[in-house]
């Protein structure tokens, strides 16, 4: 985590997500927490992040008297994040530098989802206990999806068996899901992540 995600001494704990939204007067708090914590069509970390950036980079254009370089504001943010081809992201950079806009110092403004965690975190936000049952159910349906995978497998291996296609022994198909965390960088069985309901990096 850079320093910027790090919590600040003096008036209590502050990371990057706060900064941003004091030093740009930023007016979308209360609508992350509300995305976050709503029981209808909840947002995930990743899809925050993205809005908060996409806010901050609209602030950031406003604030130099820059339009959308001819689009949108999430054009040019997805540009910005290289989800575009190399000329068009090349072309976006080009215009935002001839307007003033150092472009690599704005794209390390943005945050990740671990910066808005820590957002939710430093405020004691948290989900309804609504969302225990919802994993609950998530977590069966995957496991019956893992179950209809495997009779689906064995039935196609049997039938190819039968056939001659394909020589095989008495065998038991094992259908294995595996989730990585890219912040702890572990890998978890599907199943007992959402058993745990976390990782190993945010079990403290």
């Amino acid at each position: 985590m850079s320093s910027g995600d790090a919590a600040d001494g003096g008036r209590g704990r502050r990371g990057k997500v706060d900064r941003l939204i004091d030093e740009y007067g930023l007016d979308i708090e209360d609508h992350l927490i509300d995305a976050w914590t709503r029981r209808q069509d909840r947002r995930s970390l990743r899809d925050l992040a993205g809005e908060f950036n996409r806010e901050l980079l609209r602030e950031r254009l406003d604030r130099r008297g820059v339009s959308s370089v001819g689009m949108d504001i999430g054009t040019v943010y997805r540009h910005l994040q290289g989800d575009s081809g190399s000329g068009s992201r090349t072309r976006v950079h080009r215009q935002l530098e001839r307007e003033g806009i150092d472009v690599s110092a704005l794209c390390e403004e943005f945050v990740s989802h671990a910066a808005i965690r820590t957002f939710f975190r430093n405020r004691g936000v948290t989900r309804t206990e609504e969302d225990t049952d919802q994993v609950a159910a998530e977590a069966t349906h995957v496991q019956q999806l893992q179950n209809r995978t495997a009779v689906v497998t064995e039935d196609k291996l049997e039938s190819l068996r039968s056939t001659g296609r394909v020589d095989i022994g008495d065998f038991r198909v094992l259908v294995d899901v595996q989730v990585f965390c890219e912040d702890c960088e572990r890998q978890f069985d599907v199943n007992e992540l959402l058993e745990a309901r976390r990782c190993s990096c945010h079990s403290a």
